[in-house]
């Protein structure tokens, strides 16, 4: 690595014009390329302050071994030198994106002579009219089929073309319509390329004009009695309207415009494109990138578009993104250029048009799930995740049982904390838990975590002792009995397959990952055959296994929370380590220094994925608590009062105040509510005192609903 100071360009010798500049390393490769609206300023802020940069900048300026810029005119000009050197150099710092999959196109090879239609794959090629890309392609097939009645438009492959000509004689599509076969001089070039030229306006939306002008051929050939050719124009009109159908409607007949969406984490984003012409969605595409630097949504969009539109002919008049990128006017300019005619960038904040790139949003997300699932699911890939991690926290083994916590609240109130497993790098949510803290007050995640780290290897150590697996653990019943912070077992329950997460009988319940907060345990064919059963109830130990590593969300303070509640408990053969969210480091108890996986790493990947995992679910719960928090009301605490006439009280008087002001005869009034009811309720409301014979009363079935 080298010294940052060792290569700093001497002062005032950068100057404060626009321009574009290249990190290069030892060897003279180019690791990054940046551009820039004032050198001086932006290539200080590199050397100016090294602790502040963020990790990944700080890896990049430790590699390189010197820099280098050109000063330009414009921003338009620092954009466009920007993007050809990083596609001429490929430099592993930038940001780059990929294609998750191979998306066929329909094209339109009007460089020959005469012109074909196909679908294509791959790169593009100069000459060529591409529409697309689509996300399968059967699809294509199916509206070229459909097309070809009205524009017979080749589409034999050139080795076909060449026999049919030596025989003669047309091949079957000639012979059924669906082609006008050029290659027996049926029509002539010109006349051929006008039918393909025709095909690509179809395609690209001028389709009204086609139809209207079938509908008055139809009309004049029945005024002439041609019945069979109107008939057969009548044919070729349902034809294009039924390629027309396979393409939603979902913006204006005048519309033409990408929209562009994003789903990101601190590593990685997926990008979604819907290609939007005529007001139909013409196409759609989606990449993936990883964020080898820090940078921001509008610093992706910039990214994108300079990457996708440099080279591409099908600029739209319109392009709507999730965030503009920082230098607008350049970048429309830049796209304007390309396209010939004016670009403009814009956010969509309301209508049709936010509606719809909502929609992109979600297949964005949908994508950058199905991108981790995809490699998270890799035998091999998992296998180095879990290698890298022993590795960078010198672990004795692998380790294959990784628990993490997380503590989530708003404010100090309803604060929760949630349990989440990976076994052999892949999430168990049949063994997922969730805690209600209660020895805590107010906003503490660190006595929040010693008290649910606690909780948790406590059960563990009670389970455990129950059938005599309790060795090199120390004296079990000090273990039980020592620590601080929670309840002991009897009292601290964790319910199997939980609903809402409220409290059982028996004072606490941490419940499964039942409801929205993950898989209950029936949609884990596992969970039978690795959960012990207890001999005594025959139901699951919930606590018997313990992991190989233990991660809490959080720095040093979280982490020597968890460590002090191991010590004592008098386990001492379990890893702890932490993740600080804002900079990815893991951080080791009693070390002034964090482990740095690299950020690319597969080890990396895992472990923020246990992380994000922790925290949804920690979210979940809290949400879901406190949703029911809320919904309390000084109702619930009025004796025989169930949730049908509660309802029927609100609905009747419109709110809780005007309840309040009630008299006794005026809640008598609503269904179902007797006096004495109705004496009770406004009793209650009023900080009195219930007579002890409401409670008991049968009288004249006010008290229907009433809970034992």
């Amino acid at each position: 690595m080298a010294d940052p100071a060792t290569y700093r360009p001497a002062p005032g010798s950068i100057p404060e014009s626009p321009g574009v500049y290249r990190f290069r390393d030892e060897h003279g490769r180019v690791i990054y390329v940046g551009k820039a609206k004032n050198l001086r300023s932006r290539l200080n802020s590199y050397f100016a302050d090294f602790s502040s940069l963020h990790p990944r900048t700080q890896t990049m300026v430790q590699t390189a071994a010197r820099v280098d810029w050109t000063v330009v005119a414009t921003e338009v000009e620092a954009l466009q030198l920007e993007y050809s050197w990083i596609k001429e150099f490929d430099p592993r710092f930038n940001v780059r994106y990929r294609d998750d999959k191979s998306y066929p196109y329909l094209a339109v090879t009007l460089n020959e002579e005469f012109p074909r239609v196909m679908v294509m794959r791959g790169a593009k090629r100069k000459g060529v009219r591409y529409f697309g890309p689509y996300s399968h392609a059967w699809a294509i097939r199916e509206t070229v089929d459909q097309l070809l009645r009205v524009f017979p438009v080749r589409t034999c492959s050139a080795g076909v073309f060449k026999r049919q000509h030596q025989l003669d004689r047309p091949c079957l599509l000639g012979y059924i319509g669906k082609c006008s076969a050029p290659c027996v001089g049926r029509v002539s070039p010109e006349e051929h390329r006008l039918l393909a030229e025709d095909f690509c306006d179809f395609m690209a939306g001028n389709t009204s004009r086609f139809i209207k002008r079938l509908e008055r051929d139809m009309r004049e050939a029945a005024a002439s009695q041609e019945y069979e050719r109107a008939a057969r124009l009548r044919d070729d009109i349902r034809a294009l309207e039924r390629a027309l159908e396979k393409q939603a409607v979902v913006l204006p007949d005048s519309t033409d415009c990408d929209m562009i969406a994003f789903a990101e984490d601190e590593l990685e984003a997926a990008v979604q494109v819907f290609y939007v012409r005529g007001g139909r969605i013409r196409g759609q595409r989606g990449w993936v990138v990883d964020k080898v630097e820090e940078v921001t949504t509008g610093d992706l969009v910039e990214n994108f578009l300079i990457q996708i539109y440099s080279e591409s002919e099908s600029v739209p008049r319109e392009v709507l993104v999730p965030a503009l990128p920082p230098d607008e006017d350049a970048m429309a300019e830049l796209l304007s250029e390309q396209r010939g005619g004016p670009v403009r960038l814009r956010v969509p904040r309301r209508g049709d048009k936010k509606a719809l790139l909502e929609t992109v949003a979600r297949n964005a997300h949908e994508a950058l799930k199905q991108h981790k699932t995809r490699r998270a699911s890799d035998l091999t890939t998992r296998s180095r995740a879990l290698q890298e991690i022993q590795d960078a926290l010198e672990l004795d083994e692998a380790p294959l049982r990784i628990e993490c916590y997380d503590v989530s609240n708003l404010q100090g109130t309803n604060v929760v904390a949630s349990m989440v497993v990976f076994e052999d790098g892949l999430a168990r949510k049949s063994e997922y838990r969730r805690f209600t803290i209660k020895a805590v007050e107010g906003q503490d995640d660190v006595r929040s975590i010693h008290e649910v780290i606690t909780r948790r290897f406590r059960r563990y150590l009670a389970e455990s002792e129950k059938t005599g697996e309790l060795d090199q653990l120390g004296d079990p019943h000090e273990a039980v009995a020592g620590g601080s912070g929670g309840s002991s077992p009897q009292n601290d329950t964790e319910a199997v397959a939980g609903g809402s997460g409220g409290s059982s009988p028996q004072n606490d319940t941490e419940a499964v990952a039942g409801g929205s907060g993950g898989s209950s345990p029936r949609n884990d064919t596992e969970e039978g055959a690795h959960q012990p059963i207890d001999p005594e109830t025959g139901r699951p130990r919930k606590f018997a296994y313990p992991p190989n590593l233990v991660i809490v969300d959080g720095g040093p303070p979280q982490v020597a929370a968890a460590q002090r509640a191991l010590d004592e408990l008098g386990i001492d053969d379990i890893a702890v380590c932490g993740i600080a969210k804002r900079l990815e480091e893991l951080w080791l108890p009693g070390e002034d220094d964090p482990v740095v996986l690299p950020r690319n790493s597969e080890g990396m990947f895992l472990v923020q994925r246990v992380r994000d995992e922790a925290h949804r679910f920690a979210i979940t719960f809290h949400r879901q608590r406190r949703s029911k928090s809320m919904t309390v009301s000084e109702l619930d605490s009025v004796p025989g009062l169930g949730p049908a006439r509660r309802a029927a009280l609100l609905k009747h008087f419109g709110s809780l105040k005007r309840l309040k002001e009630a008299t006794p005869e005026q809640v008598a009034e609503v269904p179902g509510i007797g006096m004495r009811s109705a004496e009770s309720i406004v009793a209650a409301l009023h900080g009195g005192t219930v007579p002890a014979r409401e409670h008991a009363g049968t009288g004249d079935g006010e008290h229907r609903g009433r809970r034992a």
